[in-house]
């Protein structure tokens, strides 16, 4: 199947062009933030609980192009909290790599960015989305798009505390409060952000109902930094619509890459071909399951690695058993 119309895509890739046009392409792939080159425009998204270090290197090595960690407490980084700075731990081959906090103090956490500025991240974010109640009853994540005066403090000094860049990533609305999600991202770029991922849903949706991608459009529109476009990208098609609709400059992937980092291969291939790669086969599906779970318990240990490789074991479980199905064409 050929892409249409992609901006970052000539459609006649695959079809006799010469390598040195071939490389032109690629090249068209690259984009940054701040000064920080990425590879390609797919994203992972940060993920508490989901996106820890085994997790994110099998992404890496299917090709996404920046890896964001899971939410990491500001507070509970300058409390020296032991389990909290074990979740800052960072492979060399997950570059470029978002560390990403949560707070609500804005000097708190620039003090805390200045105290962790030299560990070997290459992006700080700011997580701006989170609808977790126990996030949000603290002030903390999606609660913050209530006070786009906090907003703009926290990104101000935060951005002016470390040399590295400092991005965020918003919802585009909390329930009953009323909230202007494009005056927030240009107060958030005036303020030194350097990009801004935005979730085209509120924090009341959750992860339910269909993502805005007009909204996201028109905070691209609204701003010069890059966009990260984030809701409802399922497979490269999605993808492709997704930039197609807003322009955005690179797209997040989280629910859907969960048991399925293929995702990542698969969404460098079509952009790069135009053309649809085959699901992974049972046997590669096993040997994923099987590395995820040495990683997990070289990390962890086995108790608690098996115990969080269950979740992943089952969701990697039911494709495994669909393909198995559809290898054998049993309905």
């Amino acid at each position: 199947m050929q892409m249409s119309e992609n901006p970052m895509q000539d459609t006649s890739m695959g079809s006799g062009k010469n390598p040195m046009e071939t490389e032109k392409h690629f090249l068209q792939m690259k984009w940054k933030i701040g000064n920080v080159q990425i590879d390609n425009p797919f994203v992972l998204a940060p993920m508490a609980g989901v996106t820890d270090l085994p997790f994110r290197i099998l992404c890496k090595e299917q090709g996404a192009g920046l890896i964001c960690m899971e939410m990491i407490s500001a507070k509970a980084i300058s409390f020296h909290n032991k389990n909290t700075i074990a979740l800052m731990e960072i492979d060399p081959c997950e570059h470029p790599v978002s560390m990403q906090l949560f707070g609500s103090e804005p000097d708190l956490m620039a003090d805390v960015a200045k105290s962790i500025e030299d560990r070997n991240f290459d992006i700080l974010d700011i997580n701006m989305g989170c609808p977790v109640p126990k996030v949000v009853n603290n002030g903390e994540g999606s609660a913050l798009l209530k006070s786009p005066d906090l907003i703009e403090e926290i990104v101000r000094k935060v951005s002016s505390a470390i040399s590295k860049p400092v991005t965020v990533k918003v919802r585009i609305g909390f329930e009953n409060a009323p909230v202007d999600i494009v005056e927030i991202a240009k107060r958030v770029e005036d303020a030194g952000a350097a990009a801004i991922a935005v979730h085209g849903r509120t924090r009341q949706q959750y992860y339910s109902g269909t993502a805005d991608w007009d909204t996201i459009r028109r905070v691209k529109e609204a701003v010069t930094i890059p966009i990260i476009g984030n809701g409802d990208v399922d497979s490269p098609l999605k993808a492709e619509a997704l930039m197609k609709q807003t322009g955005c400059d690179a797209v997040m992937v989280g629910r859907a890459v969960r048991g399925n980092p293929w995702l990542f291969r698969e969404l460098n291939h079509y952009f790069r071909t135009g053309e649809l790669m085959e699901r992974p086969s049972t046997e590669e599906i096993r040997e994923m399951i099987l590395r995820h779970a040495r990683k997990q318990i070289e990390l962890k240990g086995e108790f608690v690695g098996i115990r969080e490789m269950r979740m992943w074991h089952g969701t990697l479980q039911v494709c495994a058993t669909a393909r198995v199905c559809e290898e054998n064409q049993i309905r």
